[in-house]
């Protein structure tokens, strides 16, 4: 993240003792230390919630596209029971028809009477 080297660190605690003195500088770097720790914590649980996020989000994608796949299956599966259905539908109108017909009726009522 930062490119602090020793000799930085040597020079920024120097400074520091000299600033602070002897008596402060414990509890300063105590301080600092207790904050940096904190700031870890918070950008360690930011980067968790946004990983997290972007888990759930990848989810919904892939269920998206798994749903969309499974409904064209299921529709072209549909199909072919979707035409026989109409296929027996339009027979079943035709009999009704063939049926309501008197002339078909009485047709095969005198051929059956005319049997031996």
């Amino acid at each position: 993240m930062f490119d602090i080297g020793f000799a930085e660190i040597l020079i920024v605690s120097i400074v520091a003792l000299l600033v602070l003195g002897p008596e402060k500088l414990p509890t300063a770097v105590r301080t600092c230390g207790l904050w940096l720790g904190r700031i870890k914590r918070s950008v360690s649980a930011i980067q968790s919630e946004i990983s997290e996020e972007l888990r759930v989000e990848e989810l919904r994608r892939t269920t998206a596209i798994s749903k969309e796949q499974l409904e064209k299956e299921l529709k072209e599966m549909r199909q072919p029971f979707n035409a026989a259905s109409q296929d027996v539908s339009k027979t079943v109108e035709e009999a009704a028809k063939a049926v309501d017909k008197p002339d078909v009726a009485s047709n095969l009522q005198d051929n059956e009477s005319n049997k031996p």
